[in-house]
């Protein structure tokens, strides 16, 4: 029997257990994301060190002082006498190009009395691997804080690396605080907001060890700097349902879709999904039938009330802990690896392991942990000639957990109440982040000298469906392209990541296949991530107070 032969049989043998899989849906249960993978959960939203750095496609995070420039905030038509009626021809981008920081480019007074004319506000991401500064320049042009710039400065280790020792968890800010004095005026320093927002490392420490160190931290600012704690929640870890509203926030700021000048058909925000290592995160503004009896959004921990620019906006917020890119990975290779053993084939340590989800003639060695049996254990994956979008896609539909009970309907996947998109944002725009825009950027950039071509739900498969075939069709296609052949053939495992995003969207979120999509990373040389969005609204939600 020839090879050819052999191959084509090892296909059919995938496709008819693939089909047939359905009756396994059981094994979700477990070899499905579950919660104790979960422990050193990081969200992925402005978080490069959040992913594993085998998958970093883009350089690290900058290095100590980096400057980020602002998008153009066009100044506005105010009441009072104001000299400038439009934005600068060239904007600052940073102190040095700022000339007096006092002062703002955009106009020669605020827009109404009682308010500064330039704004600066400090917000430190405390983070698992090392704490960063953001500071943030904002004017009163307008009756929404302009935002003009930032400075960005970071350090290593994390708040979590002082265990035991709360003071020296607090005296590692210093650095970072000493950016901010260096870049805000002296006379604006006592009105500059302050917080701090711990997320996975602070977690991991426990209640009391965690607690001990925000004391310390507050204590430091209160007493050696002179810049103010934004209210009793200046200092804290924040729960994760604020990351994905506050990035959501971030990147509809920065698009301008909250803005009472923009015009009527710009003014639906933005639904932001984004989707990182350990978890995807889904923020968007439904627009709900109140005809019908059932038009209200179900009450819960999805609900988020935004208190923004004078109104509340009801947003649908959740993070799906277990359904990030590196889980996802983890899921699929334990399924494949358990369906190996059901075939008879072979499984189990230093096995070779036909897998679906792996481009064909490319194989990984891959640790299966098999949370049944407690114990972890080396495989090699093999493409050979079973990698196919279709096969791959079964398994992958298994992983989803579609067909998990709903309680509170309607559900997108897992079993997790979330109003239909199709009949509450049918229209809306949709902006994908973090992995959704890794794993697309490098084939968009290959045809950089091609006109722009809209990106769909469908791209995503039309791309899995060439990469699933292995590097003769990459060549073709992509062979003149040197770098994104090298992450191809460095990383078999982009088959199974293209159908993951796909059928995240199609089946997980129920998108037509037609549906437009834009990808995002920056906006005008700002990262789209929770920290402006934070910001934004720590000087817009209470009035601020200075440190006297």
């Amino acid at each position: 029997m020839g090879p050819s032969k052999s191959g084509g049989g090892r296909r059919f043998a995938w496709k008819k257990f693939a089909i047939g899989a359905v009756v396994l849906i059981g094994l979700v249960y477990f070899f499905g994301p579950r919660k104790e993978d979960l422990d050193d959960y990081v969200p992925s939203i402005m978080k490069p060190d959040a992913r594993p750095a085998e998958d970093a496609i883009y350089p690290p995070a900058p290095g100590p002082t980096t400057k980020h420039t602002g998008q153009d905030y066009p100044a506005t038509q105010i009441p009072h006498d104001n000299d400038v009626s439009t934005a600068p021809e060239t904007r600052p981008t940073d102190p040095a190009s700022d000339g007096d920081l006092t002062k703002t480019h955009y106009c020669t007074q605020p827009y109404k009395a009682g308010v500064p004319l330039v704004q600066f506000a400090l917000m430190i991401d405390a983070g698992s691997t090392g704490s960063r500064i953001h500071i943030y320049k904002f004017n009163n042009c307008g009756p929404s804080p302009g935002y003009e710039y930032e400075v960005f400065k970071q350090r290593q280790p994390g708040l979590s690396s002082y265990r035991g020792d709360p003071e020296a968890a607090a005296k590692s800010l210093d650095e970072l605080l000493q950016e901010a004095l260096r870049v805000v005026p002296e006379s604006l320093r006592h009105c500059t907001p302050i917080e701090v927002k711990a997320t996975a490392g602070l977690r991991r420490l426990g209640t009391q060890e965690a607690a001990d160190i925000l004391a310390a931290v507050r204590r430091r600012l209160e007493t050696a700097y002179p810049f103010s704690l934004a209210g009793e929640h200046a200092v804290e870890i924040m729960e994760g349902r604020d990351e994905g509203v506050y990035a959501w926030l971030t990147a509809n700021y920065l698009l301008k879709t909250l803005s009472a000048e923009a015009k009527a058909e710009q003014r639906q925000p933005y639904a932001v999904l984004d989707l990182g290592g350990a978890s995807t995160q889904i923020v968007f503004q439904p627009t709900l039938d109140m005809a019908k009896p059932d038009a209200s959004l179900e009450e819960g921990e999805h609900k988020y009330e935004l208190k923004y620019d004078g109104a509340t906006r009801v947003l649908y917020q959740h993070s799906y802990l277990g359904y990030g890119l590196m889980t996802a990975r983890q899921s699929v290779h334990r399924l494949v690896e358990f369906m190996n053993g059901l075939r008879g084939a072979s499984h189990g340590k230093d096995a070779f392991v036909a897998n679906p989800c792996l481009a064909k003639g490319t194989q990984r060695l891959v640790e299966i942990d098999d949370q049944r049996m407690g114990e972890k254990f080396n495989v090699t994956m093999m493409g050979q000639d079973v990698g196919d979008f279709e096969s791959c896609n079964r398994v992958v539909e298994l992983v989803m957990a579609k067909d998990a009970v709903c309680n509170v309907k309607p559900c997108s996947f897992n079993g997790v109440y979330q109003p239909s998109l199709l009949e509450t944002f049918p229209h809306g725009k949709i902006l994908l982040l973090s992995y959704f825009y890794d794993r697309l950027n490098p084939f968009l950039a290959a045809k950089a000298n091609a006109p722009k071509q809209p990106v769909h739900i469908s791209t995503y498969a039309d791309l899995a469906k060439t990469v699933c075939e292995g590097p003769a069709a990459w060549t073709e296609l992509w062979g003149a392209d040197k770098d994104l052949m090298d992450e191809l053939e460095g990383r078999p495992e982009w088959c199974l990541d293209l159908t993951f995003m796909h059928a995240l969207l199609r089946l997980g979120y129920e998108f037509n296949a037609d549906r437009e999509v834009e990808l995002g990373k920056q906006i005008d040389g700002t990262e789209l991530g929770w920290c402006l969005g934070a910001t934004i609204k720590m000087i817009t939600g209470a009035e601020l107070k200075c440190n006297v």
